[in-house]
């Protein structure tokens, strides 16, 4: 059996206007820029223990630089190494430490796509305090939606190599799988290699709605919903960021007993994305889609 990593920790991002998606991620989407090293600057959420979920940094084109896996012990970092040597992917470090403010445990390499991948342990940690009612920001990372000319393949990769668990497909085409009890933390949708978006978890339906309303009072366009998707039973709304990345306010995403859950293949229609059916009936809602390949495939992280 292989090993696992077993959390979503980080999403590194290149931006053409730093200002802008710092003054956004900082002011507007409610996490907290905790330092900034070399050029990149680091954003945690308040309800959760990692050091940062966010990276940033200045570049001529948007592009995903790094999504950051956790594992639980160097033991782990290594072992998980190993799956990713038995697989000849393209390494870019091996295990050791890592870079950044928060220090940790680490090893980079490419997925079959091009995507550079981390995986990390013993960061020093922060500690995460209760949000009041009414804060409306994230307690933490959510998920990732990634794009991919080969779901199956990709599903498989991540499978055997990082440990995932498949949870549930939608059709043939767009599958949730899970590292933890959360029902996911990737999910794989066919397109040119990128990121679909970022999730980020508030603490409740309400919550959600009162950061839609936040967020509309700054000037930010609703892209998707409100709404409640089928696969996880979670809500969501979308945004865009003023660089264009897609990012998400989601709750009550759905937590899976490991040793009962039989994944679910949902037939594709309307009501599967949104069960409520309000994203679809509000003016103005398009659903994100990225149909270009990530300007950041096979470069080395800056």
């Amino acid at each position: 059996m292989s090993v696992s990593v077993n959390d979503l920790h980080y999403v590194a991002l290149a931006v053409p206007d730093l200002a802008a998606e710092r003054a956004f991620f900082g002011e507007t989407w409610g996490l907290t820029e905790v330092g900034e090293q070399d050029g990149k600057v680091y954003f945690a959420a308040e309800g959760s223990p990692y050091p940062f979920v966010i990276r940033l940094r200045q570049d001529d084109e948007r592009k995903t630089d790094l999504i950051g896996f956790s594992a639980g012990s160097r033991a782990e970092v290594d072992a998980l190494f190993a799956q990713v040597q038995a697989a000849q992917c393209k390494i870019i470090s091996k295990p050791g430490e890592a870079e950044g403010p928060a220090g940790g445990y680490a090893f980079r390499f490419f997925d079959p796509d091009g995507r550079a991948i981390e995986v990390i342990c013993d960061t020093t940690r922060r500690t995460p305090r209760v949000l009041a009612k009414g804060e409306a920001i994230p307690t933490g990372l959510s998920h990732i939606v990634l794009h991919t000319p080969d779901p199956a393949k990709l599903v498989a990769f991540y499978e055997t190599v990082l440990g995932f668990r498949l949870t549930d497909w939608i059709g043939s085409f767009m599958a949730f799988l899970r590292c933890n009890p959360a029902h996911h933390r990737l999910a794989i949708l066919p397109g040119p290699p990128a990121l679909n978006h970022v999730a980020f978890d508030v603490a409740s339906v309400d919550e959600m709605m009162r950061g839609l309303a936040r967020l509309h009072e700054k000037g930010v366009t609703l892209s998707w919903g409100p709404g409640r998707h089928t696969a996880g039973n979670n809500t969501f709304t979308y945004y865009l960021t003023p660089n264009g990345n897609a990012v998400e306010y989601t709750s009550d995403l759905e937590e899976v007993d490991e040793a009962s859950w039989q994944p679910t293949v949902y037939e594709f229609s309307p009501g599967i994305t949104d069960q409520w059916g309000t994203g679809r009936i509000i003016p103005g809602n398009v659903p994100h889609a990225e149909m270009t390949p990530d300007k950041g495939l096979w470069q080395v992280p800056a």
